[in-house]
């Protein structure tokens, strides 16, 4: 063999491998994308786009496609144990171009959507950041897709998620109830006084929690890390954001139980089967000194 062929030879050899379908896979991700901002809040896309988008879905990218369909559809199955479990790595990664893609989409720019793809599949994107993506976009969907808000038959079982730590269990479950509060947020904080009356009606529509009422799950110690929570406003705090929120669900349930009449009991179980007690989360809370003055009354 003649020396420069050889060298080819080696060149071709040492060249990354393209593997076929790569146009096809970044084409279907910008349909997902464009698909997920058309008609994630309160625009229905037609039987004939979901069947389109369905049908013309490369076999590597079948579970992407099925959840942005169900994000995307009312009444949609996404509290069903097939989208709750924690998919694969290179699923979330997908879903997570999606998400950034839909973004784009909404601002003005001269990167192209291949472009955006590519640099998104060389990042070293963190795997925290990625299920938070995952479960912010399906709680998303929950909300903006079935009205009127009610998941008092939903039981979340946590250990059954296939969630590899402590850390994507409290993800998940922080995502979950901030969701939840934010239900009721407006009636607790536009109108004055609150109208408890309405948002303790919605509280008790909350999911359970491994069979049990939401708030008596506490296992939130899982270690602190940062990510861009708000845009604009740089890496931060994950706990600092999430467990605050989560803080303020808990104590406008406490101020709903005590106006609109609930039994000593009921209010205990609040208190003292909840996060509400646990002294050393509060440090990622505002409402420290609330929490101390409410224990101290407790224990007079």
């Amino acid at each position: 063999m003649k020396h420069w062929m050889f060298c080819m030879l080696v060149l071709v050899l040492q060249a990354p491998l393209v593997w076929g379908g790569d146009a096809s896979r970044n084409a279907h991700l910008v349909a997902l994308g464009k698909a997920y901002k058309d008609y994630m809040f309160a625009n229905a896309p037609s039987a004939g786009e979901l069947k389109g988008l369905s049908g013309s879905a490369p076999q590597s990218l079948a579970a992407e496609t099925s959840f942005i369909l169900e994000t995307i559809s009312t009444h949609n199955k996404l509290l069903s144990r097939t989208y709750l479990v924690r998919p694969s790595d290179k699923v979330l990664k997908n879903l997570y171009i999606i998400r950034r893609l839909n973004w784009r989409m909404r601002e003005e720019s001269a990167q192209s959507y291949d472009a955006l793809i590519d640099s998104l599949d060389v990042e070293a994107t963190p795997v925290y950041e990625l299920v938070d993506s995952y479960y912010s976009m399906l709680f998303t969907g929950v909300g903006n897709k079935n009205k009127p808000f009610d998941l008092s038959k939903a039981d979340l079982k946590l250990r059954e998620y296939g969630f590899a730590d402590d850390t994507e269990q409290g993800i998940f479950f922080l995502r979950c109830f901030d969701f939840c509060g934010r239900v009721i947020w407006g009636y607790m904080n536009v109108v004055n006084p609150p109208n408890t009356r309405t948002a303790y009606e919605h509280i008790r529509k909350y999911p359970k929690v491994n069979g049990s009422d939401y708030f008596r799950f506490t296992d939130l110690y899982f270690p602190d890390f940062e990510m861009v929570v708000e845009e604009g406003k740089g890496r931060q705090s994950y706990k600092s954001y999430y467990l605050d929120k989560y803080y303020e669900l808990l104590l406008s349930h406490l101020l709903c139980l005590t106006k609109e009449g609930a039994g000593k009991e009921q209010v205990n179980n609040l208190l003292l089967g909840s996060i509400l007690k646990n002294e050393n989360l509060y440090k990622y809370t505002q409402y420290k000194s609330v929490l101390e003055q409410i224990f101290s009354k407790v224990e007079k």
